[in-house]
């Protein structure tokens, strides 16, 4: 598959079948993550692969839990809440044979001042991005599907996947993927601004 085959090819994928992911796929995926630009050459990230049955249970009800509060805060209503808890638990949206955390240590720094703690902190995250990216294109590749998962990092649920996986605090939850293989067709959607909007040449 070409690359422009894979990037425009890549879209979120919410529903997948049961079936497990190969082994040598998840090594493709990690490597194909860790092939991502990394600022100060830091590599303070880590893969955490979440494959336990039970764990995987619990992380599917995070993300209801998750989405929940996320609209809650943006003033959704309950009973549209109660619509998504269907949605999700019902027709098993997000439920996965795999979920691969990604996460940064906040600790592992180049610079010491105090004063470049935050930014080195967002290009720490800003690097565990482009590595997350790395790994949904060679998804697509290898015919998986993914779709990032972002309300895990409220610090409730970020705090229980650091748990789960033994983590100390000093490890940040950039995102959360579920990895299978989809189970519906994957028809990309043109969804995107055009050009004119987000484009500025000066």
């Amino acid at each position: 598959m070409e690359l422009d085959e894979v990037i425009f090819n890549r879209m979120s994928v919410r529903y997948y079948e049961e079936r497990s992911v190969e082994e040598e796929k998840l090594e493709d995926l990690i490597k194909s993550a860790i092939r991502a630009p990394t600022a100060s050459g830091l590599e303070n990230w880590l893969f955490v692969v979440y494959k336990d049955e039970n764990i995987r249970k619990r992380i599917h009800e995070i993300m209801y839990e998750a989405h929940a509060e996320y609209y809650r805060a943006y003033g959704l209503p309950e009973e549209k809440i109660e619509k998504l808890k269907a949605k999700i638990f019902e027709k098993g949206m997000y439920k996965a044979p795999v979920y691969v955390g990604v996460f940064v240590d906040k600790e592992t720094r180049f610079l010491k001042g105090k004063e470049y703690e935050e930014i080195e902190f967002l290009w720490s995250v800003e690097s565990a991005a482009m590595a997350i990216e790395n790994l949904m294109l060679k998804a697509v590749e290898l015919g998986l599907g993914t779709c990032y998962i972002g309300v895990t990092s409220l610090e409730k649920y970020q705090r229980e996947l650091r748990e789960m996986a033994e983590l100390g605090e000093n490890w940040y939850l950039v995102g959360l993927v579920p990895v299978g293989y989809p189970a519906e067709k994957i028809t990309p959607r043109p969804r995107r601004k055009s050009l004119e909007k987000i484009l500025k040449i000066i």
